[in-house]
């Protein structure tokens, strides 16, 4: 719910109060309108507009239940909620039947994910020309609100490029004149290049204006800007690298593609933003390390608002009670634990990733479900199939019989019996006879997996990362305050790792993923490095956080992971850890209990690789999917715009 309305040409929404620190001033009800000129005389007011400026920057990556600006209507027409943004890549299956068309299609559209906002841009603008010709604001506030405004703008631009290649680069209030003349108005694409510089140059440019305050999370600091720059340079640096590889992804503009020989200085500009950051520049940031079980200490990262967290750097915040909040819990919370007993359990991680977090001693293996004999590998509790592995795991995936809220989830696909012969049910309320045990026993968990049956799982997992477990946050009424982290620190040394191996300075390189790998538990420090282990790490550590779609695009693996082909579980199981392992389709693992009297192993578990029934399509990025469309009402309208290749 938008709480500041939404700047005009003639007038600002105005609110009564005091200036406010870091997130409350999102918070602030509108009471009137007032002139320009006044509203731009009281930091307070200022505050509030730009309040709504920061309100309005969402991207791919939201838990908030508001239209997404990424996908087009579903084939119900309704527009996607935050949760369905995370289903979606083979990286989790989405258990509400309305939502299928995920994991029934066999690629996307060229559409999808664009954005093009000229009129977010053209209000940012206009709040950086009123601010500059303010009269009444002391040198001090004009000069903050004005970095917060270019860096609101620096960044969505980037969110701009990332998705549809060189923009239109529009710095200034384009006003109409009325005259029937509109080709002053009409401006072409930059160049890819210039528009990833102008973010680099402008992030230079404010990072000394903004507060370097660890304790200041949804305002713009001076480590939020270098972030940024860290990130968009490390895309242009790859771009220009791997772009190499796609000759045919580009334009003779360039307004598609960056020449490799830029590649070399966008990564060194991505080594230097955030080695600034490393080295405490900006504030004291460091990697997340307060609890003592790992994976417990993963999932908080994403729960802690407090100002031990010093790991989040620019967030989305949200506020119970203050009127913006979502429903990603209430969503995607565990259904026998939900606090209303309704719809849950809606975004299911998939076996495709599970089995992407390594063993401890650094090497990749599926998790085993038979023995070299072909026999099934027996399990005394369900979590014994995932010891040993990656503290992540746990801390992003809520495993079956995981903990949540104090209660354990209860996920089982039936009884397997010693001649081979499953009993299941269609829900957990829909009892059987099992021979030898007895009549009307339950043979399905209450939180699945049942093929088909929404808002359980049926992958067998349900998603961590991101789950509240306040009282009252999956209820509807009330709904979840936990943050949306844009920038933080591990990722800002993963950025630091990739563009020094890219750099060749294997050594740094190795001594800030190690870091990162630590943290989770991985405690042999890897003593190489190769282009699979960055693509890897990226994939586990930032997982459900938006950047899987774009490492893609920018590496241009895109075409090759998602490669159109059907799975099958010996491709689900081979080659873990490659960078070019195709990943289509959505995988589950099915536990079941094992009822043999007399035989030592019964009572005990085995689980079986799934594909969930669902699951028809298979996952196909076309050459033209690099970049996102553009419409053909801007291309009309804008003879400038040179349309997209490939398409």
């Amino acid at each position: 719910m938008k709480k500041i309305s939404i700047i005009t040409m003639l007038a600002i929404s105005v609110v009564a109060g005091s200036c406010r620190k870091d997130s409350s001033f999102l918070d602030v009800p509108p009471k009137q309108v007032l002139p320009t000129d006044l509203a731009f005389s009281d930091p307070a007011l200022v505050l509030s507009i730009l309040g709504d400026l920061y309100d309005r920057q969402r991207d791919f990556s939201s838990l908030d239940g508001y239209p997404s600006r990424e996908y087009p209507q579903s084939p119900n027409g309704d527009r996607e909620p935050g949760w369905r943004t995370f289903a979606d890549f083979s990286e989790a299956f989405p258990s509400e039947n309305g939502s299928s068309f995920l994991v029934q299609r066999t690629g996307w559209g060229y559409g999808e994910w664009a954005i093009w906002d000229y009129g977010y841009i053209r209000d940012l603008n206009l709040f950086i020309q009123r601010a500059t010709a303010a009269t009444k604001l002391t040198e001090g506030d004009k000069a903050r609100f004005i970095a917060e405004a270019r860096f609101l703008r620096a960044n969505y631009y980037f969110e701009m490029v990332k998705r549809m290649g060189g923009v239109p680069l529009i710095t200034d209030p384009l006003a109409y004149d009325y005259s029937g003349n509109v080709t002053p108005l009409q401006r072409p694409r930059a160049k890819e290049s210039e528009v990833y510089d102008f973010i680099i140059s402008e992030a230079e440019a404010i990072k000394s204006i903004l507060p370097a305050d660890v304790n200041q999370k949804s305002r713009a600091t001076k480590a939020a800007a270098l972030a940024m720059e860290a990130r968009a340079a490390l895309y242009a640096g790859s771009i220009a690298k791997y772009g190499a590889t796609t000759p045919q992804v580009s334009l003779p503009g360039n307004e598609v593609g960056i020449p490799s020989t830029l590649s070399n200085g966008y990564y060194t500009k991505a080594l230097a933003a955030a080695q600034e950051i490393i080295n405490g520049s900006a504030g004291s940031y460091q990697l997340y390390k307060v609890l003592p079980d790992l994976s417990d200490n993963f999932a908080a990262i994403f729960l802690d608002k407090s100002s031990v967290n010093q790991e989040a750097i620019f967030v989305e915040d949200f506020k119970a009670n203050g009127g913006k909040v979502h429903g990603f819990t209430t969503n995607d919370q565990p259904f026998s634990i939900s606090d209303e007993g309704l719809d849950a359990g809606r975004l299911n991680p998939s076996l495709n990733l599970v089995e992407a977090f390594e063993k401890l001693d650094n090497t990749y293996a599926p998790i085993a479900t038979k023995d070299a004999g072909g026999n099934p590998v027996y399990y005394t509790n369900q979590l014994d199939a995932f010891a040993g592995r990656d503290a992540r795991l746990a801390g992003t995936v809520l495993l079956p019989n995981g903990l949540f809220k104090g209660k354990r989830t209860e996920v089982f696909a039936g009884y397997q019996l010693g001649d081979g012969t499953v009993i299941s049910s269609g829900d957990a309320t829909i009892t059987q006879d099992v021979p030898g045990l007895g009549k009307n026993i339950q043979v399905v968990g209450k939180d699945g997996p049942v093929n088909g049956l929404e808002f359980r799982t049926q992958t067998g997992f349900y998603i961590r990362k991101y789950l509240d477990p306040t009282v009252g946050s999956g209820r509807r009424g009330r709904g979840s305050d936990v943050n949306f982290i844009r920038y933080r620190y591990a990722e800002v040394l993963l950025n630091a790792a990739e563009a020094a191996f890219e750099l060749g300075q294997t050594g740094t390189a190795l001594g800030y993923i190690n870091q990162v790998r630590s943290r989770a538990g991985l405690t042999t420090p890897l003593a190489a490095l190769t282009f699979d282990r960055i693509v890897h790490e990226r994939r586990v550590e930032l997982a459900f956080e938006g950047h899987t779609l774009y490492d893609m695009k920018r590496w241009r693996l895109a075409t090759r992971v998602w490669d159109g082909a059907q799975m099958s579980v010996a491709d689900l199981v081979s080659n873990i850890g490659s960078a070019t392992k195709h990943n289509t389709q959505p995988f589950g693992l099915w536990p079941y209990k094992y009822f043999n009297p007399g035989n030592p192993n019964s009572g005990k578990w085995i689980f079986k690789e799934v594909k969930p029934s669902a699951v028809t399509g298979a996952n196909r990025f076309q050459i033209g999917n690099y970049y996102s469309q553009i419409g053909d009402d801007i291309l009309s309208a804008n003879p400038k715009i040179v349309k997209q290749p490939n398409q």
